[in-house]
Parts: structure tokens; C-alpha cells; sequence
């Protein structure tokens, strides 16, 4: 759980944060918007080793018509539950990555008070939509397929998102990161301060990394300023004290993976 000064701990509820355990995965993006906000929050299944992955199995994936406290069904983690913030003063469920980001935006000063939130959003969006097609290059057939099971449609998946839609992907967030310092902006994709845009693209570049070294080693030249804003962000208050904590998960199974073979050969 993040450290914060006293105020800030008065001010902000108490957020929970249902994933499942052990992994980065989905969760991580939302982690990663709580820690460089630097509010606290409770990573429920990570923190409660005995009964804390129950509590988001109670939640997040049951078949009752409803999730906890009058919320509606939750497809899958991650979800954001909110203690007083619903209906009544009960707790508030919201899930879907991406919803949850825009949620916390400008509750935790991620966004923009201008248009510029809208851009935050759409980018995010972006990284989420490539962020997919990295998990698809081990799952190409079906998620519930062991990776065995499509070893060979994998290796025709990955070298089409190496080849073609990872440097489409980058090309995009490189022209935005140019577009916000002819701006004037500096060294963000929006405006002049960390938003969620910045953490939920940074996340999707350090998983490219993990899951294809070689490829991405191969593409730093090429996409030379947008490297310097991924390595530029690891030094971000907040972001610099959670990559050096245990909170950081390791990759392991989720959904950026290491295949030697879908690398770069």
C-alpha cells in the first residue's frame, strides 16, 4: 500500500483494488495510477493472503444477479470497489480497466481540467487495444487453451504484432509525444504533468520489453523519443519508489510472457 502524507489519507476513501493475485496483469495499470498519484489503496487479494483473493472471487466472479452492496454483476477483475461511495452509503463496484482509470482521473489529478482528459482517455485506450494484442500473441486461438495447445499459431500471431502492429502502435505514441512538446508541454503525451495516459502507456512499453527483448532492443533506434520518455517516467516521484518495492509484481503467466521463440529471431 502506498505511503501518503496524513492529509491525503484523510481526504481520499478507502479504495480497494479486486484482482487476482501473484500477477500484474490488468490490475496493474490502475496500481499504477494510485501509486504516482501517491494515494493509498488496498490491493485486496495481495495483501490479505488468506482471505483477500475470496473476497474478489465473491465479487468479481460469481453468477448471482448482482456483485456486493445493490452493484450490478461484475464480469471479471479488475474491478474498484469504494466504501460509501454507492447507493445509500454502501460501497460503489466499478470494473473494466479502462473505466476504472477514467473513475479515479480526476479524483486522483490524473487528468487534465480542460478537453485534454479526452485525449488522456483516448490514449489509454490505445495502450489497452495493444496491450490485447500482446496477450494474443500466446493465446491466438482461445484464452482457455494452454499455450501448447497453439504453439504454431502463435508464432504466426507474434510476427505479425512485431512486425506490423507494435511499430504502429509506437509510431502513434511517439507522434502524440511530439504533438504535446510542440505544444509547449514537455516531456508528457498530455499536458504538463503525469496522467494516467503516461503510466498505462509506460506499463504496456515495460511489458513489451519483458515479453519480446530482443524486438524491442531492435526498435529503440527507431522510435529513439519515445524511449526517452519511457525511460524518463521510471525516474517520476512515486513511480521510482514503487518499481524498487515489493509491491511491484513480477511477470510471470499473466499477460506479457517471455517465449524465446516468438521473439525476434
Amino acid at each position: 500500500m502506498a505511503e501518503q502524507p496524513a492529509k491525503k489519507q484523510r481526504t481520499h476513501p478507502p479504495y480497494e483494488l479486486l484482482y487476482h493475485p501473484g500477477i500484474p496483469g490488468r490490475g496493474e495499470f490502475i496500481r499504477l495510477a494510485f501509486e504516482v498519484a501517491g494515494v493509498p489503496y488496498t490491493d485486496v487479494a495481495n495483501e490479505d493472503k488468506d482471505g483477500g483473493y475470496s473476497t474478489v472471487q465473491g465479487i468479481c466472479m460469481n453468477s448471482k444477479p448482482s456483485s456486493s452492496d445493490d452493484n450490478p454483476p461484475v464480469f471479471s477483475p479488475p474491478a474498484l470497489r469504494i466504501p460509501g461511495a454507492g447507493r445509500g452509503g454502501k460501497a460503489l463496484v466499478i470494473a473494466q480497466t479502462p473505466n476504472v482509470l477514467s473513475y479515479l482521473g480526476e479524483r486522483l489529478g490524473l487528468v487534465p481540467e480542460d478537453e485534454g482528459k479526452y485525449y488522456v482517455q483516448q490514449l489509454a485506450l490505445t495502450a489497452l487495444d495493444l496491450n490485447n494484442e500482446v496477450h494474443d500473441t500466446h493465446h491466438p486461438v482461445g484464452v482457455s487453451l494452454y499455450y501448447e495447445d497453439q504453439k504454431e499459431e502463435s508464432l504466426k500471431k507474434a510476427k505479425d504484432v512485431r512486425e506490423n502492429r507494435i511499430p504502429k502502435f509506437f509510431s502513434y505514441f511517439e507522434r502524440q509525444l511530439k504533438w504535446n512538446q510542440e505544444d509547449g508541454k514537455g516531456k508528457y503525451l498530455v499536458g504538463g504533468k503525469i496522467t494516467y495516459a503516461d503510466t498505462t502507456v509506460w506499463q504496456v512499453l515495460d511489458g513489451i520489453s519483458f515479453a519480446f527483448p530482443k524486438e524491442v532492443e531492435a526498435r529503440r533506434g527507431e522510435f529513439k523519443e519515445l524511449f526517452e520518455f519511457y525511460e524518463g517516467l521510471k525516474e517520476e516521484k512515486g513511480l521510482r519508489e514503487y518499481l524498487a518495492s515489493e509491491r511491484r509484481l513480477p511477470y510471470s503467466m499473466g499477460i506479457f510472457r517471455h517465449y524465446p521463440e516468438l521473439d525476434r529471431q
